[in-house]
């Protein structure tokens, strides 16, 4: 749709992470069977994020990703500039390399005020309240192939692997 799968992987694990219990790591191979995602490009996302102050990173026995503190505050136009790189929706609908006001492109006049709406409801989404109405049951998230993310907690065992 309009997110990148880079996007829609890290929303849907921080998501995921948020609903865990405070503090307790979780190894990005368990995100990724329960997320039905690639394991190493989920493992990639998630080292990335930590590199940019959005998760902590803990290795060897229990180690795993965590929310770092504050994060579950971040909006999702918060991790799609992470993410991306830039601000969401800087480029053209249509893919153009220009498109403004002054270069228009054939929807650019639709699509500015519906543009300005999908920002104002992703900047007041944050990770916490997802995660938090996932939980109640108020919503689902879809996955890919038909399966559905039911916040549940991460797997554990006693040598630290699953």
């Amino acid at each position: 749709m309009l997110l990148s799968k880079t996007s829609e992987y890290a929303l849907q694990a921080l998501i995921y992470l948020a609903a865990q219990p405070s503090g307790e790591p979780v190894l990005s191979r368990d995100i990724s069977d329960y997320l039905h995602v690639p394991a190493q490009y989920l493992a990639k996302i998630l080292q990335d994020l930590a590199k940019r102050g959005v998760l902590d990173s803990f290795k060897g026995r229990g180690g795993g990703f965590v929310l770092r503190p504050g994060a579950g505050q971040m909006n999702i136009l918060d991790i799609i500039e992470i993410v991306e790189g830039q601000p969401f929706g800087q480029g053209c609908v249509l893919g153009l390399k220009a498109c403004a006001d002054e270069t228009a492109c054939p929807v650019h006049t639709q699509w500015k005020p519906l543009k300005a709406e999908v920002i104002d409801l992703l900047g007041r989404q944050t990770i916490a309240s997802m995660a938090e109405a996932v939980m109640a049951g108020r919503y689902r998230i879809h996955l890919a192939g038909g399966a559905q993310l039911h916040i549940r907690p991460a797997p554990t065992s006693s040598n630290g692997f699953s």
